[in-house]
């Protein structure tokens, strides 16, 4: 190690317990910047909602970057949105701030938001991954790589394993099997249940409300709306009042740390922004989603990736025309079929001889067939990648 490098740490060192002295607090101060424009609740909600994170936390530093404002806080006047997003970059680049809080900043295709809830049961608070941008421009893509994303976020917070679901949604069968895929191979994941009578890691609505599991997979659009519903279900929906915001921006190649709020989020909401992007800094979350790609990758993420694109149609139309099944009793019913599959599904049963039908059932869409057929058709819808 380099004088400089040590003249560095010992500097840090006495700055942390300074700080902590004065404050009462252990742990490294974290400089976040915050843009208080553009805000539906004005610039005053938003400066307030700094103003509060620093009060219930000692060791975040908030700089404003935007309008004036009356709470005494540092404040970098910009004139547009625009300006200062610039500002906030080139400052997080030279090392002026740890991270920031903005509103409606675009990031690039592949990187998305994983927000943080908390639920209305029992106050237990979860990562919904994810909430504002575009992970995959393929649905199933998209929410493979959003469970990792919502992993991470956790992972940054102190969550060593956390426990993830998927929701009920298109798509959610196809990345069940493509995450089981990825945890046969060798990756740690935990799955959590739902808590309703039949289990499992396909979640329903009811285990939103319970908080069943750390992380919810789902896409953004999703996402976006439950964040809404969470944060303003008991301020009449104009007031986002409750939570942590819409997340930071996860990307495997995206390093600058921003975390997003909305137009309708309030001050209590942007204090908790403000702490979420805390925690996540402190559990190094740059470093983070770099330890959590080179694991991922160590167990064919990339090759199940691929294969979550969509496929093309197993029999022709020429060939659906030449296979007659005999029409039979079925009343076998097998789960975990992508709804968007569930034609392609039947086709390759038919083709094979066995008769089937598409059906949905409670828990989501299914395949009818004889009770004589069903390993049989079980092994070709394997083989066909069309369940796990």
């Amino acid at each position: 190690m380099s004088n400089t490098s040590i003249k560095s740490m010992i500097a840090s060192t006495f700055e942390e317990l300074a700080n902590a002295l004065e404050t009462g607090e252990f742990g490294k101060k974290v400089v976040i910047g915050i843009t208080n424009k553009g805000s539906e609740h004005g610039v005053e909600a938003v400066s307030l909602g700094g103003l509060i994170a620093t009060k219930k936390n000692k060791n975040i530093e908030v700089v404003l970057i935007g309008e004036k404002n009356s709470t005494g806080l540092r404040t970098i006047e910009t004139n547009t949105e625009e300006e200062a997003h610039k500002v906030m970059e080139d400052m997080i680049k030279k090392g002026e701030l740890d991270t920031c809080v903005t509103m409606h900043y675009n990031f690039p295709i592949g990187v998305s938001t994983v927000g943080r809830v908390i639920s209305q049961a029992d106050g237990k608070e979860a990562f919904i991954a994810t909430t504002t941008g575009t992970s995959a421009t393929v649905r199933d893509q998209a929410m493979f790589k959003n469970a990792i994303y919502g992993i991470i976020a956790a992972k940054a917070c102190g969550i060593k394993e956390p426990t993830v679901g998927i929701l009920n949604v298109d798509s959610a069968r196809s990345v069940e099997r493509a995450l089981n895929e990825l945890v046969a191979n060798g990756y740690n994941l935990k799955f959590g249940s739902s808590n309703r009578a039949d289990g499992g890691a396909i979640l329903r609505g009811n285990d939103l409300i319970t908080g069943a599991v750390d992380v919810v997979v789902c896409d953004s659009l999703t996402g976006n709306i439950l964040m809404k519903i969470f944060s303003s279900f008991n301020s009449g929906g104009s007031y986002e009042a409750i939570g942590y915001g819409y997340g930071p921006g996860i990307g495997f190649d995206f390093e600058l740390p921003i975390f997003i709020i909305s137009r309708a989020s309030g001050s209590n909401v942007i204090a908790g922004a403000l702490e979420y992007a805390y925690q996540c800094i402190s559990g190094n979350l740059i470093d983070t989603i770099k330890k959590e790609v080179l694991e991922i990758k160590k167990y064919g993420f990339d090759s199940i990736l691929e294969s979550l694109k969509p496929k093309n149609s197993i029999v022709s139309d020429n060939n659906k025309k030449k296979v007659e099944v005999a029409k039979e009793v079925v009343t076998s019913q097998i789960s975990g079929i992508e709804v968007t599959d569930l034609d392609d599904a039947v086709d390759l049963l038919m083709s094979n001889g066995i008769y089937a039908e598409s059906g949905m059932g409670c828990t989501g869409p299914i395949i009818l067939v004889s009770d004589n057929n069903t390993e049989k058709a079980k092994n070709i819808l394997k083989e066909g990648n069309f369940i796990s």
